[in-house]
């Protein structure tokens, strides 16, 4: 079926109306109607090509929230009308160690939502700047936050489990110190988390002023980045640390203020690597740096029950479809508070 999108035909092209194939559901798929979509900043790395290997045309999205439209004949776990998202994972191989321990994230034939390799027209998966999508049923996730919420739950689908993932496998919670740096797309969705868990939580920020935004958010303390006195005064003291910063940096400075056996994970992805850190500051105190990527499908469901629990959602700007170059273009300059969110219903105006 034809259905509106939104893509770019090459690197140097604005993205702009296009229509897309979708399949026919088959036995074990359900087909969405997708009522909203976050726009993250891996988006724009892959649009761009500052990743490699994008396909063209490229439709971005895998923060995608909507209703179930139809459903393949052995699909029992959903029915038409259901509210259901679709986040960075479409497909994987389903019979490997990570995917039968609920990681398809780590599943080396993990299919993203977009621009990965598929059967389906055009040979790539294209994304959630769309109408309308089709994925199999294991990899729809419920959601149960009222549907008033659904367009500021869209970006659960990876910046929520993005920094869900590592809070939990790190075990943020009662008793611990945890920082978040950046307080952007990722870093905002970090401080809600880690304050629902218990966990003590330090804001870092190269800007003086978003002290109260991030207290806002749920930060029990602030940290300018900048200012070595503030850093200083945490010198050995988390017990973990997640860099959300998507762009390269000094890491040093960070590993610093871990505790002996502190790990910081890193899930910002930068187009260009980090400045290598000093290897005393892990050796010193046994520290560790970790990354992490998204989060299987249970942990994911798991993640979207959380925060329905807590009441907790993105904090967003919802804008047309034929705002997003606009938003592109002030996501590079951190212009959003914090996450764009497309209204897929202006796709076809």
């Amino acid at each position: 079926m034809l259905v509106h999108a939104y893509g770019a035909h090459a690197a140097d092209k604005p993205l702009e109306s296009l229509q897309i194939t979708r399949r026919t559901p088959g036995a074990h798929d359900v087909q969405i109607d997708i009522a909203f979509c976050g726009v993250c900043h891996s988006d724009l790395h892959q649009v761009r090509a500052e990743w490699e290997g994008t396909q063209f045309p490229c439709v971005p999205g895998h923060e995608i929230v909507g209703r179930v439209s139809a459903v393949g004949a052995h699909v029992s776990d959903f029915k038409i009308g259901d509210l259901v998202g679709v986040g960075c994972i479409v497909d994987s191989c389903k019979h490997c160690a990570d995917c039968e321990a609920g990681f398809e994230n780590y599943c080396d034939g993990m299919v993203g939502t977009y621009n990965a390799p598929t059967k389906d027209e055009p040979g790539w998966t294209l994304g959630g700047y769309s109408q309308k999508i089709v994925v199999h049923e294991r990899f729809a996730l419920r959601i149960r936050h009222a549907e008033d919420q659904l367009a500021a739950v869209a970006p659960l689908l990876c910046a929520g489990i993005t920094t869900y993932s590592p809070l939990r496998h790190w075990e943020a919670g009662p008793g611990k110190k945890v920082g978040v740096v950046g307080i952007g797309g990722l870093g905002h969705m970090g401080i809600k988390l880690a304050h629902a868990m218990g966990a003590h939580v330090v804001a870092f920020t190269t800007s003086d002023s978003k002290r109260e935004a991030a207290k806002a958010l749920g930060a029990d303390e602030v940290v300018v980045s900048r200012n070595p006195g503030e850093m200083a005064a945490h010198a050995q003291s988390f017990d973990f640390i997640l860099n959300t910063v998507a762009a390269p940096h000094d890491l040093d400075a960070f590993l610093a203020l871990l505790k002996r056996d502190g790990t910081m994970t890193l899930v910002g992805a930068p187009a260009t690597p980090h400045p290598s850190p000093n290897v005393f500051n892990f050796i010193t105190k046994r520290r560790s740096i970790a990354g992490s990527m998204i989060g299987g499908i249970p942990e994911t469901q798991e993640m979207l029950d959380f925060c329905a629990e807590h009441g907790i959602v993105a904090d967003i700007e919802l804008i047309r479809a034929d705002e997003i170059n606009e938003a592109y273009e002030r996501m590079l300059k951190g212009d959003v508070k914090y996450r764009f969110v497309i209204d897929t219903a202006t796709l076809a105006a």
